[in-house]
């Protein structure tokens, strides 16, 4: 190789360096790589690192076979269309726009919206959208050779989000959403039409907002077969639980407080009562256990019936509530549940408050695997769509469900009667003789054994037992148990009438 010792200014063999270097990184070689096929000399790079300098018109052509390489080598630019520019619409809009140089220099593709569709076209967005052009209808957009890439940030499980992703499938197009509620009604559906025109489906954000646990799962465990998964997966429901938790106030204040910080929805059902939880579950089940998509097989209870007697018994034993969504094998077939939960404060699940997210996975190689991080927001959201739409500019496809749908099982629910833990159950009981002697006996006919049993006259207020006299609270801690024989113990001891109200039953987990 030409080297020579002319003493080459230390800024230009600097920028050459870095040069030569930068090639590297971009396009993962190795030195020896470089120094065979472009400067002649396998030990090239690794003589340039040592300080050895080559003669200018050395570095003139290797230079050049740089320039020519990444010219010979740059694909068209990616032209990308969203539907919907609401806080994360927006977000990735921004992000496309600001981080475009950038972008290229890393990834070698231009990305550049081209096209956009959203209700309203004057609504202040906080970034300029007057340079893209404008659709009215998204099924349009979604079918417009004027782009590459679709991206539905519209939401809802049906109407023009499911024609418009339709739209673009049907044409061969790809598809990046963030829409979990498409996609656990018609997520099967929707990747069949994927598979027969060659398109692929990125859905990243569409659970566990900036968590990289769709790509984990579908690319990042290898041949582990993962026997359960769980997690918080609803930041509004955590915020709520975590508030209730520290600052000893109830659940409709901290309700109130979460919908004015913009945490909540006016209508806030769809995630107090477990459903967005569900909803995600039932993609990371399928994308788990190579199973189809069955949302509606899912064992849902919200946190709206949590209580600061709850909360305080729970703290007091060591133990958090968390709204959890959990999906595990079984001998029965596969369990699907959301529900409150007590989990013990040690655990790292139980250290994850307010509106962050978690996701564990179980596997026969891995004992248990975390990612946790920002679950909703327009930045981190937006981050997971920006992570899908780099991986179609770089060409990368994989089933959307992990597996061809042809391969999918067909989903064989496990009954949640025949779940099996301990049980945290709280009674209003009535203040008569033998009332404790009678529940404690139906629970043993059921082949229930107690782990404690504590009175706590401190619970007894209205938000436990409004406006009933001679009732005390007794709350029950059981070994773990059937779900069926707590049920139907339960069922007996109201029988007896013991009791008033209904029980608060909350599920023991011990990660």
């Amino acid at each position: 190789m030409d080297f020579s010792y002319s003493n080459i200014p230390m800024n230009e063999l600097n920028n050459f360096l870095q040069a030569v270097e930068a090639f590297l990184l971009k396009n993962d070689w190795s030195p020896t790589r470089f120094g065979r096929e472009l400067a002649g000399d396998p030990q090239f790079v690794f003589d340039l690192r040592e300080g050895r300098e080559p003669r200018s018109e050395t570095r003139e052509r290797i230079s050049e076979a740089m320039k020519n390489f990444a010219t010979d080598r740059t694909l068209p630019p990616l032209r990308v269309g969203i539907a919907g520019l609401g806080t994360v619409g927006a977000a990735l809009v921004d992000m496309l726009d600001r981080g475009a140089d950038d972008l290229l220099r890393k990834h070698g593709r231009k990305i550049e919206v081209v096209s956009v569709c959203a209700r309203s076209r004057s609504r202040d967005r906080g970034t300029d959208i007057n340079a893209y052009k404008w659709f009215d209808d998204p099924v349009a957009l979604a079918a417009s050779d004027d782009i590459d890439l679709f991206v539905e940030l519209i939401g809802g499980e049906d109407g023009p989000a499911l024609a418009a992703v339709r739209a673009a499938l049907d044409a061969g197009r790809p598809v990046v959403t963030a829409n979990k509620a498409l996609l656990a009604k018609h997520g099967v559906d929707l990747s069949r039409r994927a598979e027969q025109s060659g398109a692929y489906i990125g859905f990243e954000a569409a659970v566990a907002g900036g968590i990289p646990v769709i790509k984990t799962l579908r690319e990042g465990l290898g041949a582990a077969t993962v026997s359960r998964v769980y997690g918080i997966m609803n930041g509004t429901c955590n915020y709520i639980l975590t508030r209730m938790g520290k600052e000893d106030i109830s659940f409709a204040d901290c309700l109130k407080d979460a919908q004015a910080l913009g945490y909540a929805e006016a209508d806030p059902a769809f995630d107090v009562e477990g459903f967005d939880t569900a909803h995600k579950l039932a993609i990371l089940c399928s994308l788990c256990f190579r199973t189809e998509i069955a949302v509606d097989e899912i064992f849902v209870e919200g946190i709206t019936a949590i209580t600061q007697a709850d909360i305080s018994v729970a703290r007091d034993l060591g133990y958090k509530i968390k709204l959890l969504g959990i999906a595990q094998r079984s001998s029965d077939g596969i369990e699907q549940r959301v529900h409150p939960t007590f989990v013990p404060e040690e655990s790292a699940i139980a250290r994850v408050d307010d509106v962050l997210n978690a996701v564990a996975l179980e596997t026969d190689h891995i004992q248990e695997l975390l990612l946790a991080g920002p679950g909703a927001g327009g930045l981190a959201t937006a981050a997971s769509v920006l992570a899908d739409i780099l991986d179609i500019a770089r060409g990368h496809n994989v089933p959307p469900l992990g597996v061809p749908t042809s391969e999918l099982l067909p989903y064989s629910r496990a009954p949640m009667r025949t779940h099996e833990g301990g049980y945290y159950i709280r009674l209003n009981v009535r203040d008569v003789p033998g009332a404790l002697a009678a529940i404690t006996s139906r629970l043993g006919e059921n082949g229930i054994s107690l782990e404690s049993v504590i009175q706590r006259p401190d619970l007894q207020n209205e938000e436990v037992m409004p406006a009933i006299a001679d009732t005390r609270t007794l709350v029950l801690i059981t070994h773990e148990t059937l779900e069926s024989s707590v049920r139907t113990a339960l069922e007996k001891v109201a029988d007896d009438g013991f009791t008033t109200g209904a029980p608060q039953v909350i599920r023991i987990e011990t990660f």
